[in-house]
């Protein structure tokens, strides 16, 4: 290769979808993850030399997936799959210097019948879990999990006063309009919680308990930008596990139906719309924050 030239390479495996059911004491659990995978390795005589000799096939990586499902005994969350997934890449091929897993949890919820929970039963849930994990040759581990589909509305406590107007905003002001959004979220986490499945459920649920607020009185949106900062420094402040957490909510638009020459509506009749809507993103990140650890 030139010396004028720096090549960046890396392979893997994308969407091995795999299921995991186990069955004990009379009662049975199942996941459903959908795994990608990357290697960073050195390999540089492939691409120069058509040498395959420090590939890692990406059937092998397939295979691998199956293989290590099947060798969790126990009930284990996502994350605690990835980082097995990723520590045997880093511990069995020298050649490889970085691995980077990501994992989607499709949403299978158990069905509870009368008040119970059925033992095998399951329905499909609406929300994703996401999880991401980063594992270097000296064995630092960044683990990342998030929240992908977060369907909220509320129909009032919401509203969009004081922005910017000049001659091309057409947008009334108001105090008074339909709130809702699909949030897609992502916490990285500073060291292990105790168990990563109730860190996923506790964090989900500060999320939804910030944006509506009390049962009876709700709480005031004063704007998607405020709404979506509270709800990513009450993780901050809950959570010491979390270094930083990024939000995505689209504004997902409930547009008053406006026919008066037919029937006069008093916002109670809308036309919900997706496209176009707005965007809103921000993260929060502790200021001594890191990037790696070891778990």
């Amino acid at each position: 290769m030139g010396e004028d030239l720096i090549l960046e390479q890396k392979h893997g495996k994308a969407r091995v979808r795999v299921a995991r059911a186990w069955r004990q004491s009379g009662k049975q659990w199942i996941v459903e993850w959908n795994v990608n995978i990357m290697l960073y390795s050195e390999c540089l005589a492939a691409y120069t030399n058509g040498d395959n000799s420090d590939i890692v096939a990406t059937d092998s990586m397939k295979n691998t997936v199956y293989a290590k499902a099947k060798e969790c005994a126990d009930h284990v969350p996502v994350e605690d799959f990835g980082i097995l997934l990723g520590k045997h890449f880093i511990a069995t091929y020298s050649q490889v210097t970085a691995v980077t897993i990501k994992i989607v949890e499709k949403p299978w919820e158990r069905v509870w019948i009368d008040g119970i929970p059925h033992e095998h039963g399951f329905k499909l849930g609406t929300e994703k879990h996401t999880v991401e994990i980063n594992i270097n040759k000296g064995g630092d581990v960044k683990v990342t999990s998030g929240v992908e589909g977060l369907a909220l509305l509320k129909t009032t406590q919401s509203g969009f006063e004081g922005f910017i107007r000049d001659k091309y905003t057409m947008l009334p002001e108001t105090k008074e309009r339909i709130l809702a959004t699909e949030v897609s979220a992502k916490w990285r986490y500073t060291r292990k919680p105790s168990c990563y499945t109730d860190a996923y459920n506790a964090v989900k649920k500060t999320l939804v308990d910030v944006f509506f607020g009390s049962p009876h009185v709700g709480v005031y949106s004063p704007s998607v930008q405020n709404t979506l900062y509270f709800m990513a420094q009450a993780v901050m402040h809950k959570f010491p596990v979390v270094e930083s957490i990024h939000l995505s909510m689209p504004n997902l638009h409930f547009l008053p139906v406006n026919i008066s020459n037919i029937v006069k509506f008093d916002h109670d009749v809308y036309m919900p719309t997706d496209e176009p809507h707005g965007t809103i993103e921000a993260s929060l990140t502790r200021k001594d924050f890191t990037g790696f650890s070891k778990m």
